[in-house]
């Protein structure tokens, strides 16, 4: 096992990691793929950072003891702490954040994040994703793989890529996703008063569900039946052959689901107009 304890900005060269886990209070942290693993410190102040790596896990904590140590921990956020992790792309990567900002790109394996009010934006991640936040913001782009997201009031937003499975909870927070669903995904997304934005290609195939107490439903795609009572409304039916899963379930929260043009739609519309 080796150890280190740091203070300054400095870089680490390690051999063998196979595991990545991260504890940082305010600051940043960049977790990047390549062959060679290291860690930047860029900026440290407040309590050290305790560096260990045994048996391929990497592991990066501000150093603290006892009942007493951690609350000091937790309220740490004049201090600050910058890291930039490299690790090999299929390395599975564990934050967990108060409120440090974080930026992962180009990760294959799994991705989880726990964080208070720390941002969290993934560019790239095509393996399976987990997020729970508090108040913090996850955004996300050129997504491949699953992901599952759980929020108070903290925002979920999804751009470009495609989903297997996308399982979203939030309480007030507003979850915005355009993305490609994969063949037989399952896609399930719940809030009690938080916005639903959903856009998708044209051509999708999905057997859809919207439904909510008192939230109003816009759906940008034919085909689908709607049904108002007195108490609810909902919206279904079946896009294409139905392949997919599409379930959307609030409260009170809006709940639109839009349609775009598919790209090769796109490609012939540009040709057109030349």
């Amino acid at each position: 096992m080796a150890r280190w304890t740091v203070d300054e900005p400095t870089k680490i060269d390690f051999d063998g990691v196979v595991a990545l886990k991260a504890n940082i209070v305010a600051g940043t942290v960049s977790v990047l793929p390549s062959d060679h693993a290291t860690l930047q410190v860029s900026e440290i102040s407040g309590h050290p950072l305790e560096v260990v790596h045994e048996a391929g896990m990497l592991s990066l904590t501000q150093k603290s003891s006892g009942v007493e140590g951690i609350l000091r921990w937790l309220q740490n956020t004049r201090g600050r702490t910058s890291v930039t992790i490299t690790v090999p792309r299929d390395c599975p990567v564990t934050l967990n954040l108060v409120t440090a900002a974080a930026v992962v790109t180009g990760m294959s394996g799994r991705v989880s994040i726990k964080t208070a009010s720390g941002d969290v934006t993934l560019d790239g991640v095509t393996g399976t994703i987990d997020a729970n936040t508090a108040t913090g913001a996850i955004e996300a782009q050129g997504l491949g793989g699953s992901v599952t997201f759980n929020s108070v009031s903290g925002d979920l937003a999804l751009a470009h890529g495609t989903v297997d499975r996308l399982s979203a909870h939030s309480v007030s927070g507003q979850i915005t996703t355009d993305v490609d669903l994969g063949d037989s995904a399952g896609v399930q997304i719940r809030t009690v008063s938080g916005e639903v934005t959903m856009r998708l290609p044209r051509s999708t195939s999905a057997k859809v569900a919207l439904s909510s107490m008192g939230g109003r439903i816009d759906a940008g795609f034919d085909g689908l039946g709607r049904d108002e009572r007195p108490v609810g409304k909902s919206v279904a039916g079946t896009l294409g052959g139905g392949a997919a899963s599409l379930n959307v379930n609030s409260v009170s929260g809006a709940i639109t689901l839009l349609s775009r043009p598919d790209p090769e739609a796109l490609k012939r519309e540009g040709e057109h107009d030349r």
